[in-house]
């Protein structure tokens, strides 16, 4: 019951956010998709661009496997790391990052929890470098850039849940029931506490750099269409586009993504009907390619469609 509900929300987050894109597009010029030798080489290069980016996070994760005591290889991060986009792709709440893990333990022979955890601590590295790449942008270097209210609210809300986790957790501290939920989240935790450290300090720069990467992916994309967006603008839409990508949503975050992107892009100047053709590519670019390469991984490595489902189930229960 839970689940269908959460599923209902997501759907519901989805359906409202493309609708209001949706309506705001058709309010624009029909969009043209480029065909000049000059934007296709920008799509090229955009994707390879990615491509690099992907490899920087399957390296990432594979020195947090590494840290926390999974003996992958580099290999399997790399291919669990295709696999796991390609899943985000296609399953809502982005499932996909807990089935790599899941998928991973086989391989290793390492504990469930302890596998996901090292999901969990690269999910704490990418809201850092976000987090400190939209404050540095949005209220220094493009101050006077709009915000959207619903981030504060979503900001807000997250405060107020900590607040009150943190009061249960001393209410209870003595309790038995702290102690089976402290036993249960220490192996989710470790990856996480491990980042307090030098080799944090190094994951940190690497997943900024792994952005701003990402942010190049944006800008070239932005080149082959010809809308004007510098490096500080291209980092700013993919800083607020994956922030606000975190509100859950349908799969491929149907909705929220071409939202934050049209506000984003809209926010900085860009005109509307470039906007539109911007974020028909940017999709492409981001989303096509890597399920497709995701699929191929899962079929020829991973043991195929029947391993697949078993791990999302179990990934949907997590």
């Amino acid at each position: 019951m839970v689940t269908r509900r959460i599923a209902v929300l997501q759907g519901a987050i989805s359906l409202v956010s493309l609708t209001a894109v949706v309506w705001w597009a058709s309010r624009q010029d029909r969009p043209s998709l480029p065909d000049t030798g000059d934007a296709v080489a920008a799509l090229l290069a955009a994707g390879g661009l990615y491509a690099a980016a992907t490899a920087a996070r399957a390296e990432r994760w594979y020195r947090i496997l590494r840290r926390s005591g999974v003996g992958a290889g580099r290999s399997d991060a790399y291919g669990l790391t295709t696999v796991g986009y390609m899943a985000n792709n296609v399953l809502p709440a982005r499932t996909g990052d807990v089935l790599r893990a899941l998928l991973l333990v086989p391989v290793t022979g390492t504990g469930k929890r302890n596998a996901v955890g090292t999901v969990v601590a690269e999910r704490v590295l990418d809201v850092a470098a976000l987090g400190l790449m939209f404050l540095a942008l949005a209220y220094g270097l493009l101050r006077g850039v709009p915000v959207p209210g619903i981030l504060f609210v979503l900001l807000g809300a997250g405060a107020v849940a900590l607040a009150l986790v943190a009061a249960a957790a001393l209410a209870l501290r003595r309790g038995e029931l702290v102690r089976r939920a402290r036993d249960f989240m220490r192996p989710l935790a470790t990856a996480s506490r491990d980042l307090v450290s030098a080799h944090g300090a190094a994951l940190l720069l690497l997943s900024l750099a792994i952005w701003t990467l990402e942010a190049s992916v944006y800008l070239a994309v932005a080149r082959a269409v010809g809308l004007e967006m510098g490096p500080l603008g291209a980092a700013y839409v993919v800083a607020f586009t994956n922030l606000f990508a975190m509100v859950p949503a349908a799969p491929g975050y149907l909705g929220t993504f071409d939202a934050a992107v049209v506000f984003a892009a809209k926010s900085i100047g860009s005109p509307g009907y470039l906007v539109v053709t911007y974020l028909l590519l940017l999709r492409f670019v981001l989303f096509v390619p890597i399920t497709v390469v995701g699929l191929v991984v899962l079929i020829a490595r991973y043991g195929g469609w029947s391993r697949y489902r078993d791990a999302r189930l179990e990934a949907m229960r997590a």
